[in-house]
């Protein structure tokens, strides 16, 4: 059993009754300032084994730090950080330590991944990621960022299903932000779009990412195509079936819309019923994976090696933008 605090009540607010119910969580304990309560409180607690850090964006790394240094057991949310040194004290400070880093990457606990992830492709030849959506009226840390800095839920669930790390990227930026989207960071695209090379993979992935300008819902998507199967999660879910060949040019594509079903097969009884929450679902994965490598002494499946790796492509990515789409290695961790 262990003890979890949950560091930031916006997001985290959604997370803290599934830790409370979770069978091998003994108690919950928050940090925030509307509860009177800080970070350094529970990083100062002795009773508290780990620490789901749920903060700002900016302040994102220096928390994930902290809380290693204090000897806490660590899940974040996504990105791990904005920058490549902020990424490497982060990997130092858990080594230093010795103790669990996981970051909450929903996009690949949800209903539809956990569909998609139990497919037979084939040959996987072509991915692609899209996550779409306006910041307008988000905190002012939100305003001018690149794009790319935040791309996780659009690459994850592909480098996570094929298993493979990015190895190289090339991108281009496109869409001058208007002055009110502006910011403190090094950025003048409202939406990028790359090409990544994988590690070990012939795959041709594709990602695009946008925060401002572009007028398109909300939507974070992924498609997989195989030599057999292709799956698309959009705003529709459908799979694709290659047909055997035939006399006829070429082979015949069957398509048929799929709803992929919740997994509360995947989850300890008690918090079964909460994957019907954000996310599509996700969110229970997420607790009963940390919670799970911490308990038996495991990495979690998004280690902190993993984590390093999808958030330095973003900003690879968008280094690669700024050079008019020069390639950029990733890298290694």
């Amino acid at each position: 059993m262990i003890k979890v605090a949950v560091a930031g009540l916006g997001f985290g607010r959604q997370f803290v009754p599934i830790y409370r119910d979770h069978p091998l969580v003994s108690s919950v304990v928050v940090a925030d300032p509307i509860e009177g309560s800080s970070l350094d409180d529970v990083l100062a607690d002795p009773t508290v084994d780990a620490v789901h850090i749920v903060t700002g964006l900016t302040d994102r790394a220096d928390h994930i730090v902290a809380a290693l240094e204090a000897g806490k057991h660590v899940a974040s949310t996504v990105p791990m950080a904005l920058s490549l040194p902020d990424i490497e004290r982060v990997l130092d400070a858990r080594k230093l330590a010795g103790t669990t880093y996981m970051m909450m990457e929903t996009a690949v606990y949800t209903r539809a991944f956990l569909y998609a992830a139990a497919l037979d492709f084939g040959e996987i030849n072509y991915a692609r990621g899209v996550h779409t959506q306006d910041m307008t009226g988000w905190p002012g840390y939100w305003r001018g960022l690149p794009p790319m800095y935040y791309a996780t839920h659009a690459i994850a669930p592909i480098l996570h299903l094929l298993d493979a790390p990015a190895l190289e990227v090339v991108a281009l930026g496109g869409g001058l932000l208007k002055p009110e989207n502006r910011g403190d960071y090094d950025n003048d695209f409202a939406v990028e779009s790359a090409l990544v090379r994988l590690t070990g993979r012939d795959t041709v992935v594709e990602l695009t990412r946008s925060l401002y300008q572009v007028a398109r819902p909300y939507a974070e998507t992924f498609s997989i195509y195989g030599d057999r199967l292709g799956f698309e999660w959009d705003r529709d879910t459908v799979l694709h079936t290659l047909q055997p060949p035939t006399e006829t040019r070429g082979r015949q594509v069957t398509t048929e819309p799929v709803i992929p079903p919740d997994r509360p097969d995947l989850l300890p009884e008690e918090i079964r019923g909460y994957t019907s929450g954000g996310h599509d679902g996700s969110h229970p994965h997420l607790v009963h994976e940390f919670v799970s490598a911490v308990v038996e002494g495991r990495p979690p499946a998004i280690d902190h090696t993993r984590a390093a790796n999808w958030t330095a492509l973003g900003i690879a990515a968008h280094a690669s933008a700024q050079r008019g789409g020069a390639p950029v290695a990733v890298p290694p961790f």
